[in-house]
């Protein structure tokens, strides 16, 4: 026979163990619930793809976007680091960024503020230059090394395109073509017009040329600028005009150099067209999703990074696109992290911090547009 202390005991533990088991299932229940109830969801390669946690057992999980080895969460620490003064400023954003590759330096503009310089590690922004022109919208920017020397060179939709040294002296001022500097007849007809605009939209630079996007325009074409003795000038070469022929243009509106060819964001038109450097098509990228209108592209990690202007169907923002030029492999949905104020993306820019242990951090740059805002994404692990 057990004593009575001893059956009292193991009832008492007995009941325990039944009102923990209740307990447990209870919360799994509970956590199932949630889970459901919370779970985000984005369109990608034909299926629904819920989003992967990073949460440990008692916190919320955080907020991420995309898929594979290109999954993001957004860094408000280095968002904030966007300077205080500037603030006044930001809805206003509607250009782009470049870097340096030696030292990582980002340059980016803000209108009425100025060309910037974000720091490699992305934590900390200064002003370049005292000309007022800096002031100007920057819709394109591009860093490059020209015999030996470091510049830049910014497009300014309406205005002018401007070649800047890194410390803020402008070199050149490019304005309207007249209608008589280029080779291509098109071109020529169409600055020699009298209703013709000056839309320049993005620059980049290819082996002793700057390349121009004029997207925002009736005369849709790309444009040359070279340089003689110092002094930067139209080139002869310019190719594209509006349509939807091979080499044509629905609002060319990014444009970026890569391994001797010349691509082009062909908004309105959803396309990447990628071009020799004479003004050749090559061929357009496959798999871009239809109604994405692509901005903006930009390389690193062995990929393309393109942003799309707007949302597509029932998306909470533009997404962008993580793409090899034949697949897309991941989409990403900003306004999936709740981000305020990110609807609308003008560019992206991959970015990659590098520690002094030699690991590297691959971050987005966002510029967003309409209420402009700037964003830091991170890559998860």
């Amino acid at each position: 026979m057990i004593a009575r202390p001893i059956k009292t005991l193991l009832l008492i533990l007995t009941i325990l163990a039944y009102a923990t088991d209740g307990l447990s299932q209870s919360h799994s229940h509970d956590h199932d619930q949630d889970h459901t109830h919370h779970s985000h969801e984005l369109a990608y390669a034909g299926e629904a793809l819920p989003y992967e946690e990073f949460a440990h057992e008692g916190t919320l999980a955080k907020l991420v976007t995309g898929q594979g080895a290109f999954v993001f969460s957004y860094d408000e620490k280095l968002t904030s680091a966007f300077p205080e003064e500037a603030q006044e400023f930001e809805p206003k954003m509607h250009g782009g960024f470049n870097e340096d590759p030696e030292t990582g330096i980002v340059y980016t503009g803000i209108p009425g503020y100025g060309l910037c310089a974000i720091s490699a590690d992305l934590t900390s922004w200064s002003t370049i230059g005292t000309d007022d022109r800096l002031k100007d919208n920057i819709h394109g920017i591009v860093f490059f090394v020209h015999k030996g020397k470091k510049y830049l060179a910014v497009a300014q939709e309406g205005k002018r395109v401007l070649v800047v040294t890194l410390d803020g002296k402008i070199v050149s001022e490019i304005l309207k073509p007249t209608g008589k500097e280029f080779s291509f007849a098109p071109a020529n007809e169409f600055f020699g017009s009298a209703d013709s605009n000056f839309g320049v939209t993005d620059v980049t630079y290819l082996k002793g040329t700057l390349y121009v996007a004029h997207g925002y325009s009736k005369g849709d074409f790309v444009l040359t600028i070279e340089e003689k003795d110092g002094s930067w000038s139209w080139g002869d070469l310019a190719w594209g005009g509006k349509g939807d022929e091979p080499g044509q243009f629905k609002t060319a509106h990014g444009i970026y150099a890569y391994k001797n060819h010349i691509l082009v964001a062909n908004r309105a038109a959803g396309q990447v067209v990628k071009f020799t450097s004479k003004g050749k098509y090559v061929e357009i990228f496959d798999d871009i999703p239809e109604g994405a209108l692509i901005c903006n592209v930009s390389y690193k990690s062995d990929h393309y990074f393109l942003n799309a202007l707007s949302p597509i169907g029932n998306q909470k923002s533009a997404p962008i696109y993580v793409h090899t030029s034949e697949e897309l492999v991941s989409t990403l949905i900003p306004g999936d992290l709740d981000i305020p104020v990110l609807t609308n993306i003008h560019q992206v820019w991959p970015h990659i911090v590098k520690s002094a242990d030699g690991s590297e951090q691959l971050y987005v740059l966002i510029h967003g547009w309409n209420k402009g805002k700037y964003a830091v994404l991170k890559l998860e692990d």
